[in-house]
């Protein structure tokens, strides 16, 4: 898919001096739709090009981190896109290609506040002294949206899968 093709040339272009990113990246998607390998490497290209969102893809960073804990009686399973890991906090991206970009994290859509609610909610158990922090790259816009953490944790409230004690352990 876009989305799937969006991610892959992000892991991997972000390695690569900007002058080698634009064949690596049709050698990445040499088996793509050629109409969405175009799109999908522009988009990719300008992303990894903006000074502004150079930290999220530095090299001490972390790509495609998998992530197990509970949630409530359940077990969650994730893949954090990005995670910056400094001594006071942490920072966990989630990449979203989305067509339609929220102007606010309020008006985010109820499904990805619940997914960043939980994968906080997993980070605060394996970081307990860190403050932790979760945000949106919308690859669309090339913007990075931070989510305030009371807006996820609502989100992950109303699943069910919690109740409020459980959420402030």
């Amino acid at each position: 898919t876009y989305g799937s093709l969006v991610h892959l040339l992000l892991e991997h272009l972000c390695a690569l001096p900007p002058g080698q990113r634009p064949d690596a990246a049709e050698q990445l998607s040499r088996t793509a739709d050629p109409a969405h390998a175009a799109e999908a490497i522009a988009e990719t290209l300008s992303v990894l090009d903006d000074p502004a969102l150079s930290f999220i893809f530095a090299p001490d960073t972390l790509a495609e981190v998998a992530l197990t804990a509970s949630l409530g009686d359940d077990p969650l399973y994730g893949v954090i896109d990005r995670l910056i890991v400094t001594p006071d906090r942490i920072l966990a991206i989630d990449f979203k290609t989305n067509r339609t970009v929220p102007d606010s994290a309020a008006s985010c859509p109820e499904g990805l506040l619940r997914q960043m609610g939980a994968y906080a909610h997993a980070l605060r158990a394996i970081y307990p002294d860190r403050r932790i922090e979760t945000a949106i790259l919308w690859t669309r816009s090339g913007s990075l949206m931070p989510l305030p953490d009371e807006t996820v944790s609502s989100a992950l409230l109303r699943t069910g899968y919690l109740d409020a004690a459980a959420r402030r352990s």
